[in-house]
């Protein structure tokens, strides 16, 4: 798989906001892939290529055309720019909205998407409020207080679905280290996504 080429597509596609929301997103897949990995939590899951692939293309159908079916239409909208992904893949993207997908999450890859989804974009609007706009100056306890103690802030955040995080069922990781695994693979391409 030529990374690269996704990446143009999805850069190519979508709103710049919505571009390095993916990229984001593909950050944390990889972080917290390497954190279940670390920890001997991988039996039976895909490559994390897989995982990348489905964090960073994720939205890809989030379009006028496809907007609505949003993300049952994955594979149509890379077919239409020459592209394809494995219906694993298919399967973790269409996890990260089940209401939608009736696709509900059973993987790790598929509880990791469904949890960080919305997260990366609380983490962003955290970096925002500071004078340097940079995620680097972001802490995990900022973004837990917020995410915690401000319901308000950054309200389309689904904190019902990021706590999830914690299920023994699903990635069995507490909500403070998850936010910090995700803040921390995000931290490492801050200059990609603009902070």
């Amino acid at each position: 798989m030529n990374r690269e080429i996704f990446v143009s597509a999805v850069e190519k596609t979508l709103e710049k906001n919505i571009y390095f929301h993916s990229l984001a997103l593909e950050a944390c897949m990889g972080g917290i892939y390497d954190y279940l990995k670390d920890n001997n939590q991988l039996e039976n899951e895909v490559p994390k290529e897989e995982w990348l692939l489905a964090g960073l293309v994720h939205d890809i159908d989030y379009v006028v055309e496809f907007k609505e079916f949003h993300p049952n239409r994955t594979k149509e909208a890379l077919k239409k720019l020459d592209l394809e992904i494995s219906d694993s893949v298919d399967q973790i993207i269409k996890a990260h909205a089940p209401e939608i997908s009736g696709v509900k999450p059973t993987s790790k890859a598929q509880w990791s998407i469904f949890c960080a989804d919305s997260l990366t974009g609380l983490i962003v609007a955290v970096a925002f409020v500071y004078p340097s706009r940079k995620l680097a100056d972001v802490k995990t306890s900022s973004v837990l207080k917020r995410f915690l103690k401000e319901p308000r802030f950054a309200a389309g955040t689904r904190r019902n679905e990021v706590t999830q995080c914690e299920l023994a069922e699903g990635l069995n990781i507490p909500l403070e280290k998850f936010i910090d695994i995700c803040l921390t693979s995000m931290q490492q391409i801050a200059p990609k996504i603009g902070l």
